[in-house]
């Protein structure tokens, strides 16, 4: 029988503009780690294994960053899943425990990025998106860079099948900008008006620049513990439960519909979701607080379908009616999302689930959505992979 998954520590550094703070990545990840070890109130010499996820940098990083935290001779993994990467961590340390490997891991994550748009390392061999980007040049002219041209895109197909506008879209950014004014860790905290969203640098399709997730750096980190390890250190009145998880990569789908909303993952999505609502016992009626993947505000809409919080080709619906914000059905992205708070895409993941924890446990301030019971959590990173978990507090 498998073992019950909590999450009992957490912490974060605040995302920042590359380059703008004298720090590495050892730095990072004794920022964010220490405050997820003391979050748990247990030493370093409690954790049996440690996943540790970063897309930029040498091998055995992994290692570098956890020495910070302490040297054990535990067993140190090194995780890139893209921008999925801090998630992936999550997903194994929570398979370490659930199977009984570990009753106690670490997931970590980092990123030291480059300032700009995301470029490739090894240019002498096939880049590992480059099938996702032919078949999308069959469908809409090629443009650079690849990411918001394939987002773009997908928005732009949006609007031709569905209807949706560039206002739409654009409310999104408006949103997210305003919920990141009230989160500290948050690399913006500058509200702006729709007409300055819509305004701002047109990037592709309908996205504009504050529609655009930044390049940051930054670390997470979560303590995971088994239901033996919770009752042995009296941990049940912080510790929030994985109540389901699910890992999902490209499907058949992905290239067969000839949909560049399919080839930004949305398929992957709506599969690694319906496999969560079941192993939680939900639906996405239950659930009151969300942090998703607005790597671009297109794909916060087409989140929405893919999740089933409403029918394909009404996210936009949602939009206008502030179905997605404080007061709504739903609060989407109460740190701001990765569009304001950030998007350090090792760390990503983890700054997901320790928002989400504080959010269940009700210690986050004035972001708190009011009686969080039930947290999703959606990470996605292309060429392909996603992972969707569900949180609840824990019995007590």
């Amino acid at each position: 029988m498998a073992n019950r998954v909590f999450v009992v520590g957490v912490g974060m550094t605040k995302f920042e503009k590359p380059g703008s703070r004298e720090w590495d990545y050892p730095d990072m990840a004794r920022e964010a780690g220490t405050k997820a070890l003391e979050d748990a109130g247990i030493d370093y010499a409690a954790i049996e294994q440690a996943y540790v996820g970063y897309v930029y940098g040498e091998s055995t990083s992994g290692q570098r960053a956890v020495y910070e935290l302490g040297l054990t001779g535990i067993p140190i993994v090194n995780v890139n899943n893209n921008c999925s990467t801090g998630s992936t961590a999550l997903y194994l340390a929570a398979q370490a425990v659930k199977s009984g490997q570990a009753d106690c891991a670490l997931a970590l994550g980092f990123e030291k990025m480059q300032k700009g748009s995301l470029g490739s390392t090894f240019d002498d061999r096939e880049q590992p998106m480059m099938r996702h980007l032919l078949a999308l040049a069959e469908l809409q002219e090629f443009a650079m860079p690849p990411a918001p041209y394939m987002f773009g895109a997908a928005g732009k197909e949006h609007m031709e099948r569905y209807g949706t506008t560039a206002e739409q879209f654009a409310k999104i950014g408006v949103k997210n900008h305003k919920h990141s004014m009230n989160n500290p860790y948050a690399q913006f905290q500058d509200p702006y008006t729709l007409d300055e969203v819509l305004d701002s640098k047109r990037i592709y399709g309908p996205l504009t620049k504050l529609q655009c997730s930044p390049t940051s750096d930054g670390s997470g980190a979560a303590v995971l513990a088994s239901e033996a390890f919770v009752d042995k250190h009296g941990l049940a009145g912080q510790a929030v439960e994985i109540v389901g998880q699910a890992m999902v990569t490209d499907l058949a789908s992905t290239f067969a519909d000839r949909s560049a909303i399919s080839l930004v993952g949305a398929d992957m999505t709506r599969t690694a979701a319906a496999k969560v609502y079941e192993q939680a016992g939900i639906t996405a009626e239950d659930v009151d607080v969300i942090e998703l993947h607005d790597c671009f505000s297109a794909n916060e809409l087409l989140t929405y379908e893919a999740l089933g919080l409403c029918p394909e080709g009404d996210g936009g619906k949602l939009v206008d009616n502030d179905e997605t914000t404080y007061g709504g059905r739903w609060v989407v992205n109460p740190s701001g999302g990765l569009i304001s708070k950030g998007h350090p895409l090792g760390a990503t993941g983890l700054a997901q689930c320790s928002e989400l924890t504080w959010q269940l446990r009700g210690t986050a301030d004035k972001r708190q959505v009011d009686g969080a019971r039930v947290a999703l959590q959606h990470n996605i990173g292309l060429g392909g992979a996603v992972v969707i978990t569900a949180y609840k507090p824990a019995e007590r």
